[in-house]
């Protein structure tokens, strides 16, 4: 188990730094909170720390328990909860895919398969994942932590572990119709009816279509959209009820409920954690 300071580990935390605009961490400890299927716009690398839980991907599910790591691409639905009645502590990372793939590209222009999820079992990868966390939520510089993100990129930890989730296959144009919709009016009311209309399919096809595509509904997956705003919007600044009403949800209510099923925090707690 990663040996954190107490102070550190009584809720869940989240670093993160304007200097470092590609890259968020977060801990939680004894975390009874669960995830809906969701997709993250970075690619994610996460932690078990203690306990046990489910990681589950487009059908495909595994058992992780201490000093596992689960690697997720940008854009895999997936969720990753507790057994049922219990509580684990993890820790997860964010990186933006353009700063990976350009690190990369300086070492092997290869980057990570898109549309994967990996599961890791390696006591190194594991070790290695933790120091480099540690050191971005300690006092370290900007320098020493870039030198840190880099050497932890190059090692690909990805290349030792399970691929759990086929690579995503290309969309059809109609869905591309109406992925190009969502994306840019994520905010508006976007009934099915108005998508299928779109993708000229019918609402029942629209929706089996694009689930089967995505592993999301047409409305899970703009909640998730949205979701991602919401954290850029709050880490500028924002507040949650400029957010949720500049978001399109119904009210603070429904804000808050979507993004802690897919961040397990309150936009509050996200904005205002810190690693102090």
């Amino acid at each position: 188990m990663a040996n954190f300071p107490i102070s550190h580990r009584a809720a869940p935390s989240f670093w993160r730094d304007p200097g470092l605009p590609f890259v968020e961490s977060r801990r939680a400890l004894r975390s009874r909170a669960c995830y809906r299927p969701h997709t993250h716009p970075t690619l994610s690398i996460g932690a078990v720390d203690a306990g046990n839980s489910i990681f589950s991907s487009r059908g495909h599910s595994a058992c992780i328990g201490p000093g596992s790591l689960v690697v997720v691409a940008a854009g895999c639905v997936h969720s990753c909860n507790p057994q049922p009645g219990a509580h684990w502590s993890y820790q997860m990372l964010h990186l933006d895919p353009a700063w990976v793939a350009s690190v990369l590209v300086r070492h092997d222009p290869c980057p990570p398969p898109a549309g994967q999820a990996w599961v890791v079992h390696d006591a190194a990868a594991y070790a290695a994942f933790c120091a480099l966390n540690q050191q971005l939520f300690s006092q370290a510089s900007l320098q020493q932590k870039i030198a840190a993100l880099e050497q932890f990129v190059v090692r690909r930890v990805w290349r030792a572990g399970q691929a759990l989730t086929p690579i995503a296959g290309n969309t059809l144009p109609p869905l591309d119709r109406v992925l190009s919709l969502l994306h840019s009016q994520h905010a508006d009311p976007l009934p099915v009816a108005q998508l299928a209309k779109v993708a000229h399919m019918a609402p029942r096809t629209l929706a089996r279509t694009f689930l089967d595509a995505t592993g999301l509904t047409p409305h899970a997956y703009q909640l998730d959209l949205r979701v991602h705003t919401a954290r850029k919007l709050l880490s500028a600044g924002g507040t949650a009820a400029q957010v949720a009403q500049e978001l399109g949800f119904y009210d603070q209510s429904h804000f808050q409920t979507t993004f802690k099923q897919r961040v397990a925090a309150t936009p509050r707690l996200y904005q205002h954690a810190s690693a102090i």
